[in-house]
């Protein structure tokens, strides 16, 4: 093995954005020997080659894995389990596993379904990272750089694993993070699921509303930064509502009561009240969000 690259073969379950990068930026700085690339859509792989994403490819999932050092999953969650179980005949000992899915609690869950433990060298991590495009074609070996990476193993994740999966981000550019799973989910149904839905939501509302008909050729810049992720794979925050729903309900329903405090306070013309709100939401935007 050569002192510059910590894995012999890396595989990767799923070559879209995601997936595709993280590939990419192992190639690039030297990670790993072979970048073998394994999905259900030939035509995907082979331009993952022509792209220099993968060094290799295979539609067998035996001939993906079999003698594999990692394997990052970057599947949508709906489908987690049964990667799983595809893979779990064919994995060598102590092969390291790494996951970028969005919801860790389902995730953990899927894996002791499958081996009926977490097995310790299974790394749960999430990269806070994405672009509204998917697919191999927006791979993008700087992706990482300066975001974070969080990483949620337990107790009784082997301690080295976690470090070489850690190492392999932030020699990418990550900034690495370790949180419980919980926490995660709490935090990112706050942050990120939230959003995403409510962009989705209005989306849907003006979409050939039967009262204002197509209003987007009317809309303007502020609309526009607010709807942005509404543009993401469906598919991908179809799977992460249902598995993180406990965590997205609970800020639903806060933002609902959010909302429904506003609506009083402009019902009743409250200008002092609105100007505070806007106020003090202004002055934490312009703190902590660059």
């Amino acid at each position: 093995m050569l002192s510059n690259s910590p894995f012999n073969k890396v595989t990767i379950i799923g070559v879209g954005l995601i997936g595709g990068s993280f590939a990419k930026g192992l190639k690039e700085q030297g990670l790993a020997q072979t970048v073998f690339g394994f999905g259900q859509h030939e035509a995907n792989l082979k331009k993952a080659v022509a792209l220099g994403v993968v060094d290799a490819y295979s539609t067998d999932i035996k001939i993906a894995v079999e003698n594999s050092d990692l394997i990052m999953l970057s599947v949508p969650l709906g489908v987690m389990t049964s990667v799983l179980e595809q893979i779990k005949p064919y994995l060598k000992p102590n092969v390291i596993i790494t996951d970028a899915g969005s919801a860790k609690s389902s995730v953990i869950q899927a894996v002791k379904t499958v081996f009926g433990v977490l097995p310790e060298h299974f790394v749960p991590g999430h990269p806070i990272a994405g672009k509204e495009k998917s697919g191999v074609e927006a791979a993008d070996s700087t992706l990482f750089v300066k975001h974070r990476v969080i990483l949620t193993p337990d107790e009784s994740t082997h301690s080295g694993s976690v470090e070489r999966v850690a190492y392999l981000w932030r020699t990418l550019g990550a900034k690495v993070e370790m949180m419980s799973a919980s926490k995660h989910d709490d935090v990112f149904a706050a942050t990120s699921h939230l959003p995403h839905l409510l962009a989705f939501a209005l989306v849907d509302l003006l979409n050939e509303h039967k009262e204002l008909g197509n209003v987007f050729p009317y809309t303007a810049g502020g609309f526009k930064d607010f709807t942005r992720i509404a543009s993401s794979d469906a598919t991908m925050w179809r799977d992460i509502a249902l598995t993180n729903s406990d965590a997205i309900v609970k800020w639903l329903n806060a933002y609902q009561k959010t909302l429904a405090d506003l609506t009083k306070l402009v019902e009743q013309q409250d200008g002092e009240q609105l100007h505070t709100l806007f106020l003090e939401a202004k002055a934490a935007r312009d703190k902590h969000i660059i």
